[in-house]
């Protein structure tokens, strides 16, 4: 793992919400079509069951997904809910989306459909849960898929999160 991504072994606040953003191997625009798109929310509406952590808002854009997290007490360590996360999702989206046939020497770059990394940030306040959800909701706008962010159909929220505490 690259130095400057290391996880830390503990966080100081007692019931954080994490801002998460995902990419796709290679940065691949494959997640902007409905039926991934629904693998992927479905996914994230199974987290707290499977995973232990809330979801809050998301936004899925062709090559990337952002979205917040609240682990419940119990919950698994953010880095194994994210590897799980990875594996149901790529297995549902190859169920629905069998890939072509390549060839072998090509096989194995492609069977990846994450990036093995993944980017996590600490929210300190409501404030910044706010302000960062207004930023990331904005995304598709900024990267010119639509002309205002209320019409990008691949953003929603699973529950409200708060902080507790």
């Amino acid at each position: 793992m690259h130095k400057h991504l290391q996880r830390l072994d503990r966080v100081c606040i007692e019931f954080p919400i994490y801002f998460v953003t995902v990419c796709t191997f290679r940065r691949r625009p494959i997640l902007i079509r409905d039926v991934i798109a629904e693998v992927l929310v479905d996914e994230l509406r199974q987290a707290r069951e499977r995973h232990q952590s809330a979801i809050g808002s998301y936004v899925i854009m062709p090559d990337h997904v952002h979205f917040f997290c609240a682990p419940e007490r119990d919950a698994k360590r953010l880095s194994d809910f994210m590897r799980e996360w990875k594996s149901w999702t790529s297995r549902r989206i190859r169920a629905v989306q069998p890939r072509p046939a390549t060839a072998a020497t090509k096989a194995n770059a492609e069977t990846s459909l994450w990036q093995r990394e993944f980017f996590d940030h600490v929210l300190r306040s409501e404030e910044s849960y706010a302000q960062k959800w207004d930023y990331v909701r904005h995304n598709p706008v900024r990267a010119g898929l639509v002309h205002s962010a209320e019409d990008w159909p691949y953003t929603g929220t699973v529950e409200e999160l708060e902080r507790v505490g």
